[in-house]
């Protein structure tokens, strides 16, 4: 139940004032210790998910680089790209292929007599099987659905076919029923047969080498390639498994005509890994320093000033890009041989022309160099997981600061709590002095009137 008070009714003294300003000055002094240590706390925090971010940002780059064969890239150049365009993997060995393009893959069309009734004509009733790469679709055609339109649509939505569209093509002399099939190459083409109904199915019928009662209007045909002289056949157009890493995808036949595939290392792909690597690693030391700085003329210092968990993460980044790689072949077996030196402000930088030399002379040892059991690459990512993985450093120093957080959080709560409870005595205390001033007054009162001298006039 809420109480009045009535301050100051006996001594006129402002008890609401004072009060408050007694309690305030108890307080403060724990208030403001807990106030800084928070806002150490809270900056430190901060400063812990700036570190993560920037250990983040380079590990994904690192990660990329920890093996051989994905830093070593390769790149596949037709001699004329209007007839094949070719793909490598860091797996396609380097050389030069004869390519002839003998015959595309194309997927087979079927076509049945013209109807002049159009789409709305009538064909028939029973069911039509179709067969096409090894799975057999059976449509069942009902009176509902015994026209061009209704076949069509009963093709195309029939349980499980992936294999044949249907469409209808409509021309001078009437309406076709058009049959493709959905893939290409020969593996793909189609069978039709028809069973049961009014007997109208039966002029859909394809059976080669027997009933054809549509006509062939592209056959389905396998891509056939001619590579080293040796014939390649395929049921598409894009061929993955004739050269080892190498994708070809075919775009014209030109039967009778070599053209050369030259299958090489990617230097320019390679090349821009290792700037960004140095980017990214310039731009994580960078987040370091700030976070460990001090700046004399302002007096103003980085949030890890002289922290020692920061010190050995850059130390050890620092340690590792430094010592030679045991994976690579000399003289490429260290990052200053092939040009990434620290410059003069402490930044990596690229000296270009000894990086492409480095490339041309040994590209595959210069992948060893960053990837590999032992490669820069692979040791400076085991640095950032030891600062980064769940019981890491950094995530061991954010659980302790969290875990300060939350007893200041308490201590607060219990300084609130002592600080009501010394509001509450300070409150009865001058409240009961109130009381006693104004018994004091009344009792001065009555005592100035009963002893006041009778006048003798």
């Amino acid at each position: 139940m809420a109480t009045l008070t009535s301050s100051g009714v006996g001594s006129g003294i402002d008890i609401d004032s004072l009060v408050t300003q007694l309690v305030a000055a108890e307080r403060a002094p724990q208030a403001q210790r807990l106030q800084r240590v928070n806002t150490r706390v809270t900056t430190q925090l901060s400063a812990l998910g700036t570190l993560r971010g920037a250990l983040s940002s380079l590990q994904t780059s690192v990660d990329g680089l920890k093996t051989a064969t994905a830093f070593q890239g390769r790149k596949a150049e037709a001699s004329d790209t209007s007839v094949f365009k070719a793909n490598a993997d860091s797996t396609a060995a380097t050389g030069t292929y004869s390519i002839e393009v003998r015959q595309l893959a194309s997927a087979q069309k079927l076509a049945s007599a013209a109807y002049t009734a159009g789409t709305s004509a009538t064909v028939g009733t029973g069911v039509l099987t179709l067969h096409a790469g090894g799975k057999d679709i059976t449509v069942t055609i009902d009176q509902s659905a015994n026209t061009l339109q209704g076949i069509r649509d009963a093709i195309n939505t029939a349980p499980g076919n992936d294999k044949v569209q249907a469409t209808l093509i409509t021309a001078v002399d009437g309406t076709r029923l058009v049959l493709t099939a959905r893939q290409p190459g020969a593996a793909n083409t189609i069978q039709v047969s028809a069973s049961g109904g009014d007997g109208g199915l039966d002029a859909l019928v394809y059976q080669p080498g027997g009933t054809t009662n549509l006509a062939q209007l592209a056959a389905g045909e396998d891509a056939e390639v001619l590579i080293e002289g040796f014939t390649v056949h395929s049921a598409s157009n894009s061929i993955a498994d004739a050269i080892g890493g190498v994708t070809l995808d075919l775009l014209q036949a030109k039967p009778g005509n070599t053209y050369q595939l030259n299958v090489g290392a990617d230097e320019a792909t390679t090349r821009d890994k290792v700037r960004k690597f140095v980017d990214d690693l310039n731009s994580a030391l960078g987040t370091l320093a700030k976070l460990r700085s001090y700046d004399a003329s302002t007096k103003t210092a980085g949030p890890l000033l002289g922290d020692s968990m920061l010190r050995g993460i850059e130390d050890g980044i620092r340690r590792q890009l430094q010592q030679a790689s045991v994976a690579a072949t000399p003289p490429y077996n260290s990052l200053n041989a092939i040009g990434i030196r620290v410059g003069a402000d402490g930044n990596y930088v690229i000296d270009e022309s000894r990086l492409s030399a480095a490339l041309a002379a040994d590209f595959d040892g210069v992948g060893r160099l960053f990837g590999g059991e032992g490669g820069v690459a692979t040791r400076v990512w085991g640095v950032l997981d030891g600062a980064l993985r769940t019981d890491g450093q950094v995530a061991t120093r954010t659980i302790s600061l969290q875990a300060t957080q939350r007893t200041l959080e308490r201590d607060n709560s219990a300084l609130d709590a002592r600080m009501a409870s010394v509001e509450q005595r300070y409150r009865a205390q001058f409240i009961a002095m109130d009381k006693l001033l104004a018994s004091l007054q009344n009792t001065s009162s009555y005592l100035a009137q009963h002893l006041k001298p009778v006048s003798t006039n």
